[in-house]
């Protein structure tokens, strides 16, 4: 009788009996059970097979850079760090009908025309929706071989015919399936099967294999465990359906850099490229009101200017509200903790609302001082001037603590007509920059600098 074993399809831990939460993840109703893998060569005293001996090499030397096959989308392959590795595998999960697949389309049908070998495997959607899709996008007379197969050794098979491609979508990764693994479709067994036998194909072949995943309701790809480690290159799609706006991020990357992102526009015709997100992300800046500051952060390699929208009002409730969208709401409470003790600002009878404007998220602690002043500008009812941008870290003495790459930022708020910079004491270091440049050494000189600006308003309690 074959061994079975309780296996958690979040975070892909394995325990020998059944459990409705997973101690590994905290995850509930995730565990289902699954027959265990066949033990490797080895176990119990078995002999190893004799291996051969490795060649070792000198840390110092020199490597060529991995060749790349440009798509032609720019954003994305400034996201994958200069266009696809051949041999190499890449993840790309986001929320269904974010417009993953409609990306990759488009990515395809660009190398398709630049005479490359592209196929297109899709296990979700027959072959005529996919055709629907691309004569919506223009892309009906696009050179895209397609194929409608969740067998994962059909799908090699169909592969290893012809001439190698250059490019492969599998869409997606969680309808694969092995007839040598027992168990459902989307199972963590099944997604390591499927994708390590992909992941060797791509290293076999030469051939770049992008598979796409779906996200859990927290927004993580599911399995990550099992599948995050076998790929070279990990990136999500972000976006609300609300927005038109979607941004490509990539969060693990051997062959570039990380936390890199690119912006595009949904429209009619497809997702299409944000040259210039600064002024996306900015909103109506001309149109200064109180409660808005325009923060300067660095996203991978791109400087990028951010409204950042706070709303402070008076509550009725006995415990106040604190809502964040686009930031980490642990650190905002820890803001206006220290507004209140490092610089008697009253907010704890107050209802706080923040918002990064354009569906940003982020992630950046020098946003710290561009959200104190959003926070203090709504309270005190003034107006932050036209043409400033605040960056800064808060530490918790209430010290305000410079952040790197401060002339890129500087450099992006000129490019944009800005003139004012208000930023964290930099010491005897000097600021190169034309911009007129404020700093301030603690958040009592930020709450002076914003009521003196109060006009006679409702002042900062």
């Amino acid at each position: 009788m074959a061994k079975t074993t309780f296996v958690c399809q979040s975070c892909g831990s394995t325990t020998h009996k059944w459990s409705g939460h997973c101690d590994a993840c905290d995850s509930w109703n995730t565990i289902i059970e699954e027959k265990a893998e066949a033990p490797a060569s080895g176990a119990k005293g078995a002999a190893l097979p004799r291996g051969r001996v490795a060649r070792l090499v000198d840390l110092k030397g020199e490597s060529p850079a991995p060749p790349r096959i440009t798509s032609g989308v720019a954003e994305l392959d400034r996201v994958t760090g200069g266009g696809f590795v051949p041999g190499s595998a890449v993840l790309i999960g986001g929320d269904p009908g974010i417009g993953k697949s409609t990306l990759l389309l488009q990515a395809l049908a660009a190398l398709g025309g630049k005479g490359e070998r592209v196929i297109y495997v899709t296990g979700e959607e027959a072959i005529a929706q996919v055709r629907l899709r691309a004569a919506r996008l223009g892309l009906a007379d696009a050179p895209v071989l397609l194929a409608a197969e969740t067998n994962v050794s059909d799908i090699i098979a169909t592969l290893n015919e012809g001439d190698v491609p250059s490019v492969v979508v599998i869409d997606s990764v969680q309808t694969l399936w092995s007839p040598v693994i027992d168990a459902a479709p989307g199972t963590v067994s099944q997604l390591k099967a499927g994708s390590e036998a992909l992941v060797r194909f791509a290293k076999s072949k030469g051939a770049c294999v992008l598979l796409v995943g779906h996200v859990t309701k927290d927004g993580q790809i599911a399995g990550p465990k099992v599948i995050e480690h076998l790929v070279d290159t990990v990136l999500y799609f972000e976006g609300d359906r609300g927005h038109q706006f979607r941004i490509l991020r990539a969060v693990k990357n051997r062959f570039g850099p990380t936390d890199e992102i690119g912006v595009f526009e949904m429209s009619d015709g497809g997702l299409q490229e944000v040259t210039n997100p600064s002024r996306l992300f900015m909103g109506q800046a001309e149109r200064a009101a109180p409660g808005t500051a325009v923060f300067a952060g660095i996203e991978g390699t791109r400087p990028l200017l951010v409204e950042v929208q706070a709303l402070v009002s008076p509550s009725a409730l006995g415990t106040p509200r604190r809502t964040a969208v686009g930031w980490d709401g642990t650190r905002l409470a820890m803001i206006l903790a220290v507004l209140e003790a490092r610089a008697g600002v009253t907010l704890s009878n107050h209802d706080v609302y923040l918002n990064v404007a354009g569906g940003l998220r982020l992630r950046e602690p020098a946003a710290d001082l561009a959200v104190a002043a959003a926070l203090l500008s709504s309270l005190s009812d003034s107006v932050i001037p036209h043409g400033t941008v605040l960056f800064g870290e808060i530490a918790l003495s209430g010290a305000i603590r410079p952040v790197g790459q401060t002339e890129p930022r500087l450099k992006e708020a000129q490019k944009l007509g800005l003139d004012h910079a208000v930023l964290a004491d930099q010491g005897e270091k000097a600021v190169k920059s034309s911009l007129a440049v404020k700093q301030v050494a603690t958040v009592a000189d930020l709450v002076a600098w914003v009521a003196s600006r109060s006009k006679g308003l409702r002042r900062i309690a």
